[in-house]
């Protein structure tokens, strides 16, 4: 959430950002209601001042007369007290209802527009491919080398849902090591974390828990529910703490399922693999100073290419426009990989992210540095970033590792884990 009193001294580039990112809050009246909440809570603390007087007067009274009079006048001020607390509630309320639907500020760089607004700002080391046979995409490849069983996984939790095989499996594991030793040796501190979480650390970090709206599943009659990111769950594992600013920036990188309804999400674009319920996710998570977040930034977006272009996997980097941004991100770069076998002669696809949320989940989360020898402390920011995707990232290596005998070739860098070079062919 942003700093009440920024948004009440800025309140027309507050309406702007919200405008350019799509989102209906109405900041003018937050403002209003802001105003008259701070009225009441004057009108309530000066009648329970005056309710306190007259209470305090009853056992002065001079006879029985004077003391009832008193005493009248003392529930009539507690009256008018809760009447006007009542009212302050209710503003509260309303104002609380659109300062939590207000995103971060924007970065001046991150173009203004829909998701046909997006800059393309590089590409990786490896080229687009041409093939000189037909293209299958990543369920034919799999179907044909018995990698994924989607009925079964539809027999046992419903579509959406998979069982990965053979190859496919190992796979998995073998992207998970990948991510993993590249990260610990670029300092990070692995970390496999729960997959529920209650729904004030949601909240916090930016997800809508329950509701139509939701993207969450919810584990019924408890405030849990199931994470869609370990952004979550290392986001809040900083919640309602004071961190050392000598121990800044923390870099944390988890696996964790993650689980998403995707309601209404179709089409063939997002068919097999592409938006499934659940997978597996190696994310990067980093606690900074404010003034290091845009390094780290950019940090993180650079060991994403780097992860990317080690599996020899095309790629295009995206500054993400203002109307595709989610709430907390005050600018996120995509990493969109080359799959082949999307659409109708290939397409680029999302497979990682890299937002910087600045203050904005350590401000709903209360997460906080101290500087050593000053008083007070301050918000912490938070980034994430998405290190491997499995379920996407498997879409781009299969399609892209195609070979016209039908087999396909494993990234060299996975080779140890996996025990082969090509699936379909010899080991």
């Amino acid at each position: 959430m942003l700093d009440k009193r920024f948004i009440l001294e800025n309140s027309e580039l507050v309406q702007v950002n919200c405008t350019n990112r799509g989102v209906k809050a109405d900041v003018a009246r937050f403002v209003e209601l802001e105003n008259q909440s701070r009225q009441l809570q004057q009108d309530v603390e000066e009648l329970s001042r005056q309710a306190n007087v007259v209470s305090k007067s009853i056992g002065k009274a001079k006879d029985e007369a004077e003391r009832e009079q008193r005493k009248d006048e003392g529930r009539r001020l507690r009256e008018q007290k809760d009447a006007q607390q009542a009212e302050m509630d209710r503003i509260a309320a309303e104002a609380g209802a659109i300062y939590r639907s207000m995103p971060n500020l924007t970065h001046g760089d991150v173009p203004v527009g829909d998701e046909a607004c997006c800059v393309e700002l590089r590409r990786g080391k490896s080229q687009v491919r041409k093939f000189g046979f037909p293209v299958l995409d990543h369920v034919e490849l799999a179907q044909q080398h018995d990698l994924v069983d989607f009925e079964g996984g539809a027999r046992i939790a419903g579509n959406g849902f998979y069982f990965l095989k053979n190859e496919a499996a190992l796979l998995e594991l073998a992207l998970q090591q990948y991510a993993m030793q590249l990260l610990v040796g670029e300092g990070f501190t692995p970390m496999i974390t729960p997959d529920l979480a209650r729904g004030e650390i949601l909240q916090g970090i930016g997800f809508i828990p329950r509701g139509p709206e939701t993207q969450i599943y919810s584990i019924e009659n408890q405030d849990l529910n199931l994470v869609a990111t370990a952004e979550i769950t290392l986001g809040g594992l900083y919640s309602g703490q004071v961190i050392d600013a000598e121990q800044l920036p923390l870099k944390i990188c988890g696996i964790s399922h993650c689980f998403r309804t995707e309601a209404g999400a179709a089409g063939r674009a997002s068919r097999g693999l592409y938006r499934v319920h659940q997978f597996t996710k190696i994310e990067m998570f980093a606690f900074t100073l404010p003034d290091q977040s845009e390094d780290m930034h950019n940090y993180l977006c650079d060991l994403e290419c780097q992860l990317f272009d080690g599996l020899d996997i095309p790629y295009r980097v995206i500054d993400t426009a203002t109307g595709d941004l989610g709430g907390p991100a005050y600018r996120k770069f995509d990493l969109e990989a080359w799959m082949p076998g999307r659409g109708k002669s290939g397409e680029f696809g999302e497979v990682t992210s890299a937002s910087n949320c600045t203050d904005y989940q350590a401000r709903r989360l209360n997460i906080r540095y101290k500087v050593k020898g000053e008083k007070g402390t301050k918000f912490a920011h938070t980034l994430n970033g998405t290190a491997i995707a499995i379920s996407r990232a498997m879409i781009a290596i299969l399609e892209n590792g195609q070979q016209a005998d039908g087999s396909i070739v494993i990234p060299e860098a996975l080779q140890k884990w996996v025990g082969k070079e090509r699936i379909g062919g010899t080991a």
